[in-house]
């Protein structure tokens, strides 16, 4: 299992839309402003996501993405592996298993432990637990943005009381005598 800046962000992600899954759905540039992430860099990244079913996306005025399941049956090795490209990596082992390379049957073994022992510590930490870690360390959760429909009034404004002509001008100056 490949770690890159990609996983990385993925997770970042993640752990926002489940701090904020209450609020309904988290919008993609809600995210980058909040983390500083590229908002084409999350669209591919939540592509990726989406196909490989760990969130749902919400069209429309007030939409966004939210979890398909529960935080706590997502592992941080579902969020890698389904953004991490490992077709290089099969690749890689498969070409070391059949070079006559002596140094790269040596040591293959050592990767390959080094990888499961990774892979399974990564699938035992849920999503759920990363969110409470946050909520334990005080991360802030703004409630849901309020968003304007069409049709919502507008506050009414106070209202200030002036003259509309010269006239009316000049009467409000001398009754104030």
């Amino acid at each position: 299992m490949r770690l890159s800046t990609k996983g990385r962000f993925a997770v970042t992600a993640m752990i926002d839309v489940g701090l904020r899954q209450q609020a309904g759905p988290v919008s993609l540039s809600d995210i980058a402003s909040r983390h500083q992430i590229s908002m084409s860099y999350l669209e591919q990244l939540f592509s990726k996501l989406r196909h490989e079913g760990l969130v749902e996306s919400t069209r429309g005025p007030g939409g966004g993405y939210t979890l398909t399941r529960a935080a706590g049956a997502i592992s941080v090795a579902d969020i890698i592996a389904a953004v991490e490209d490992n077709t290089r990596e099969a690749e890689a082992q498969e070409q070391a298993r059949s070079s006559d390379d002596s140094c790269a049957l040596m040591t293959a073994e050592l990767w390959a432990s080094l990888n499961a022992k990774l892979l399974a510590h990564m699938q035992s930490i849920s999503l759920h637990s990363l969110v409470e870690e946050q909520r334990a360390r005080g991360v802030k959760v703004e409630g849901p943005a309020h968003k304007r429909g069409i049709y919502k009034r507008p506050d009414a404004q106070p209202k200030v009381v002036a003259p509309n002509s010269v006239f009316a001008l000049g009467s409000l100056m001398l009754a104030g005598r």
